[in-house]
Protein backbone atom coordinates (compact mmCIF):
# COMPACT_ATOMS: atom_id res chain seq x y z
CA UNK A 1 0.00 0.00 0.00
CA UNK A 2 2.86 2.59 0.99
CA UNK A 3 4.44 1.85 -2.83
CA UNK A 4 0.46 3.10 -3.93
CA UNK A 5 1.18 6.29 -2.10
CA UNK A 6 4.83 6.78 -3.49
CA UNK A 7 3.82 6.10 -7.19
CA UNK A 8 1.30 9.08 -6.27
CA UNK A 9 4.04 11.77 -4.98
CA UNK A 10 5.88 9.99 -8.01
CA UNK A 11 3.63 11.05 -10.32
CA UNK A 12 2.81 14.26 -9.00
CA UNK A 13 5.98 15.57 -9.10
CA UNK A 14 7.34 13.96 -12.00
CA UNK A 15 4.48 16.36 -13.56
CA UNK A 16 6.06 19.43 -11.70
CA UNK A 17 9.75 18.88 -12.96
CA UNK A 18 10.35 16.39 -15.69
CA UNK A 19 6.87 17.25 -17.65
CA UNK A 20 6.54 20.74 -17.19
CA UNK A 21 10.79 21.09 -17.24
CA UNK A 22 10.44 19.40 -20.59
CA UNK A 23 7.07 22.01 -22.12
CA UNK A 24 9.71 24.82 -20.42
CA UNK A 25 12.44 23.85 -22.77
CA UNK A 26 9.98 23.13 -26.57
CA UNK A 27 9.17 26.60 -25.02
CA UNK A 28 12.31 28.10 -25.24
CA UNK A 29 13.20 25.96 -28.26
CA UNK A 30 10.41 27.86 -30.08
CA UNK A 31 9.07 24.70 -30.27
CA UNK A 32 5.90 24.92 -28.80
CA UNK A 33 4.18 28.65 -27.56
CA UNK A 34 2.70 26.90 -24.35
CA UNK A 35 3.31 28.28 -20.91
CA UNK A 36 5.20 25.97 -18.56
CA UNK A 37 3.64 25.67 -14.47
CA UNK A 38 0.71 27.65 -15.82
CA UNK A 39 -0.65 29.19 -12.90
CA UNK A 40 -4.06 30.44 -14.05
CA UNK A 41 -7.34 28.82 -12.29
CA UNK A 42 -9.30 25.96 -14.16
CA UNK A 43 -12.98 24.93 -13.26
CA UNK A 44 -14.25 23.47 -11.46
CA UNK A 45 -12.32 23.73 -8.24
CA UNK A 46 -10.34 27.18 -9.84
CA UNK A 47 -7.03 25.40 -8.77
CA UNK A 48 -3.73 26.37 -10.77
CA UNK A 49 -3.61 24.45 -13.96
CA UNK A 50 0.01 22.78 -13.31
CA UNK A 51 -1.66 21.70 -9.70
CA UNK A 52 -4.85 20.06 -11.36
CA UNK A 53 -2.25 18.24 -14.25
CA UNK A 54 -0.24 16.98 -11.16
CA UNK A 55 -3.19 15.21 -9.46
CA UNK A 56 -4.02 13.84 -12.75
CA UNK A 57 -0.65 13.02 -12.77
CA UNK A 58 -0.49 11.27 -9.56
CA UNK A 59 -3.24 8.61 -10.72
CA UNK A 60 -1.12 8.09 -13.93
CA UNK A 61 1.75 7.73 -11.79
CA UNK A 62 0.39 4.72 -9.61
CA UNK A 63 -1.07 3.39 -13.04
CA UNK A 64 2.61 3.86 -14.67
CA UNK A 65 4.09 2.23 -11.58
CA UNK A 66 1.75 -1.09 -11.65
CA UNK A 67 3.28 -1.71 -15.06
CA UNK A 68 6.73 -1.36 -15.15
CA UNK A 69 7.40 -2.29 -11.08
CA UNK A 70 8.46 -5.76 -11.96
CA UNK A 71 10.99 -4.78 -14.95
CA UNK A 72 14.73 -5.03 -14.14
CA UNK A 73 17.54 -2.81 -15.09
CA UNK A 74 17.18 -0.50 -18.29
CA UNK A 75 13.76 -2.35 -19.73
CA UNK A 76 12.24 -0.09 -16.13
CA UNK A 77 13.08 3.18 -17.41
CA UNK A 78 12.50 2.33 -20.90
CA UNK A 79 9.17 0.58 -20.06
CA UNK A 80 8.59 4.07 -18.47
CA UNK A 81 9.50 6.40 -21.14
CA UNK A 82 7.40 4.00 -23.94
CA UNK A 83 4.60 3.54 -21.88
CA UNK A 84 4.17 7.36 -20.00
CA UNK A 85 4.70 8.62 -24.03
CA UNK A 86 1.70 6.23 -25.31
CA UNK A 87 -0.59 5.86 -22.55
CA UNK A 88 -1.41 9.37 -21.33
CA UNK A 89 -1.17 10.66 -25.01
CA UNK A 90 -3.64 8.91 -26.61
CA UNK A 91 -5.95 9.46 -23.64
CA UNK A 92 -5.39 12.69 -24.11
CA UNK A 93 -5.84 13.16 -27.61
CA UNK A 94 -8.55 10.64 -28.10
CA UNK A 95 -10.96 9.96 -24.58
CA UNK A 96 -10.40 13.36 -23.19
CA UNK A 97 -11.94 15.79 -26.11
CA UNK A 98 -14.92 13.04 -26.42
CA UNK A 99 -15.87 13.71 -22.86
CA UNK A 100 -15.62 17.18 -22.54
CA UNK A 101 -17.93 16.53 -25.86
CA UNK A 102 -15.61 16.75 -29.30
CA UNK A 103 -17.16 14.88 -32.19
CA UNK A 104 -15.21 12.37 -33.84
CA UNK A 105 -14.86 14.87 -36.63
CA UNK A 106 -13.53 17.34 -34.66
CA UNK A 107 -10.79 14.43 -32.74
CA UNK A 108 -10.05 13.35 -36.27
CA UNK A 109 -9.40 17.32 -37.73
CA UNK A 110 -7.66 18.22 -34.94
CA UNK A 111 -4.64 15.45 -35.00
CA UNK A 112 -1.38 15.86 -36.07
CA UNK A 113 2.11 14.59 -36.68
CA UNK A 114 3.61 17.20 -34.74
CA UNK A 115 0.25 17.45 -31.69
CA UNK A 116 1.23 13.62 -31.46
CA UNK A 117 5.24 13.84 -30.94
CA UNK A 118 5.14 16.78 -28.76
CA UNK A 119 2.63 14.87 -26.48
CA UNK A 120 4.52 11.77 -26.47
CA UNK A 121 7.81 13.72 -25.82
CA UNK A 122 6.08 15.81 -22.99
CA UNK A 123 4.78 12.33 -21.52
CA UNK A 124 7.68 10.54 -22.07
CA UNK A 125 9.60 12.73 -19.78
CA UNK A 126 6.89 12.33 -17.36
CA UNK A 127 6.74 8.50 -17.44
CA UNK A 128 10.94 8.85 -16.85
CA UNK A 129 10.49 11.13 -14.50
CA UNK A 130 7.83 8.18 -12.45
CA UNK A 131 10.45 5.91 -13.01
CA UNK A 132 13.49 8.60 -11.77
CA UNK A 133 10.99 8.92 -8.43
CA UNK A 134 10.10 5.44 -7.56
CA UNK A 135 13.84 4.03 -7.80
CA UNK A 136 14.19 6.88 -5.51
CA UNK A 137 12.06 6.41 -2.81
CA UNK A 138 11.07 2.99 -3.31
CA UNK A 139 14.56 1.00 -4.29
CA UNK A 140 14.50 -2.49 -5.63
CA UNK A 141 14.98 -5.26 -3.22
Amino acid sequence: MFAYIKALIAGFLSVLTFHQGMLWGLDRLDYLQARAWDLSPVPPFEIPAVISMACWGALWGVLLWLLIRRAEAAGYYVGAIILGAILPTAVALSIVPLVHGASLEDLVSGLSVNRVAIGMALNGSFGLGVAVFMRLMHPPR
